[in-house]
């Protein structure tokens, strides 16, 4: 979704040169209308410049389309819809159109064109979904979690008991990795729309996220605005989401979001990922459902899909701190004993979760200006060879079945609504065509090999080094 020009000044993707409601025809009825996206309904979403009216569309993938409400979702809609041509937008009702459009990505390039065509040659049009594997997998995950907590909530032997496993070390721990198992494993293919073919399969494994102490509707927002923009400084809320603690993109030397504690970031970058939990559980976004990353780059999240919700997502949160942290209390006594157990539950969660996220687009070597072209020449440049270049590859299968193909990063961040299940039948095939176009594919054999390209980029991304002059070089 590109962003809103009057909401942020560092953005401004979509110029207008009319007033709010200004029509430029007069019979609204029978003509479109030229309007700025700022005067956007809620129910009314634009794609390549052009409004549609979705209050009465019936969307195959259910409602989850009128979450975008309000918002130009070009880039989304394309990279959820890869089978799509302009025919299929003949279905919504077009009401008006978006002046002086100007997109900084393209689609249907020769690299796109051959890599959707050769991947679909290995996964059929409608079999993209979950594989039995993977709600085999899925499942196992979802007892485990559901077992874990049930321990959790009701244990009585966080420190009084007769058996090793019933320790609070050890739940704590195992809850935490729990948790995290249902973040890679089950709520991100279904909060892709990759679990299932069935809309409601993904809207309730979806809520795992709320489950695990996050919100599913605050974590699409930012998520799915991540994957349409990755690391563009600028429209990526992953991208300056831990500022100013810490900095994943690379600031020139000066830039006012280089802080001086940002040249110790590669020591504490690990350490600071372990409050990942505690700054999620406790996120006040959850009252009014306004990611603040999405919404810094424009997002419109005030949609009535989107105010209906706010009840369930503080409902749902009040029950997560009611089992993990007040049940704990209750049963084990008010001290600091239990809360460092509860503390480690979650670190144990923020580790597993964050650390292998972090790996994925911050990497030596990675792009961390896919728009530079654009930027000094007009001209769009292709989204899916900016996605391959700003991610990263790392293991294989077994990975893969432990982070839910999250460690095919590449692949997921080609085909987002393809099942994780398939990432690693595609990788060699994604990996040989990137190839012949020239497009850089990073993969790293094992992950201790992408965890040290991470820790060495955020050193290096903290010490402003790769800004240094290098005279003897004869490079800057």
């Amino acid at each position: 979704m590109p962003p809103n020009a009057n909401t942020s000044v560092l953005r401004n993707r979509i110029a207008t040169k009319i007033n709010d409601g200004d029509l430029v025809n007069s019979d609204t009825a029978t003509q479109s209308s030229l309007r700025s996206l700022k005067a956007l309904k809620g129910t009314e979403v634009v794609i390549d410049g052009v409004i549609y009216d979705i209050a009465e569309f019936v969307h195959p993938g259910g409602e989850v389309i009128k979450f975008f409400g309000g918002n130009d979702v070009t880039v989304q809609y394309k990279m959820i819809h890869p089978y799509h041509t302009g025919k299929h937008l003949e279905k919504m009702m077009m009401v008006g159109k978006v002046v002086d459009y100007e997109p900084e990505y393209k689609f249907d390039t020769p690299f796109e064109r051959e890599i959707k065509s050769e991947v679909f040659k290995i996964v059929r049009r409608g079999r993209e979904f979950g594989t039995p594997g993977y709600f085999f997998r899925a499942f196992f995950y979802i007892a485990l979690f559901f077992f874990m907590q049930y321990t959790f909530a009701t244990s009585t032997t966080f420190f009084n008991y007769d058996r090793w496993y019933k320790s609070g070390l050890f739940t704590a721990v195992v809850f935490g990795v729990a948790q995290a198992f249902i973040g890679l494993n089950v709520q991100h293919d279904a909060n892709h729309g990759a679990a299932s073919k069935r809309p409601w399969i993904n809207d309730l494994l979806g809520f795992g996220t709320d489950l695990i102490g996050s919100n599913k509707w605050n974590w699409m927002a930012q998520h799915w605005t991540h994957h349409a923009y990755t690391n563009h400084s600028e429209k990526d809320p992953d991208s300056f989401s831990a500022e100013p603690m810490f900095a994943f993109n690379d600031y020139p030397i000066g830039h006012p979001q280089r802080k001086w504690w940002h040249k110790f970031q590669g020591g504490y970058f690990l350490f600071m990922l372990g409050f990942y939990w505690l700054s999620t559980v406790f996120n006040p976004q959850v009252m009014d459902l306004r990611q603040r990353g999405a919404q810094f780059v424009g997002i419109q999240m005030e949609n009535d899909y989107i105010v209906k919700r706010r009840k369930y997502a503080m409902a749902l949160r009040a029950s997560y701190i009611f089992l993990n942290i007040y049940s704990p209390f209750v049963n084990n006594g008010l001290s600091w004993a239990t809360f460092g157990i509860i503390m480690l539950m979650g670190i144990s969660e923020s580790l597993t979760l964050s650390l292998l996220f972090s790996l994925s687009h911050n990497f030596i070597h990675s792009d961390r200006d896919p728009t530079s072209e654009y930027k000094k020449t007009g001209e769009s440049i292709c989204w899916f060879k900016s996605q391959v270049e700003t991610s990263s590859t790392y293991g294989g299968a077994i990975s893969g079945y432990l982070t839910g193909g999250l460690n095919f990063q590449v692949e997921h961040h080609l085909f987002p609504r393809m099942s994780s299940a398939w990432y690693p039948y595609i990788a060699p095939k994604v990996r040989e065509i990137c190839a012949k176009h020239g497009v850089k594919y990073a993969y790293y054999p094992w992950i201790w090999e992408n965890l040290f390209s991470t820790f060495s980029y955020m050193h290096k991304v903290g010490t402003g080094c790769n800004w240094e002059l290098k005279p003897l070089s004869g490079r800057a």
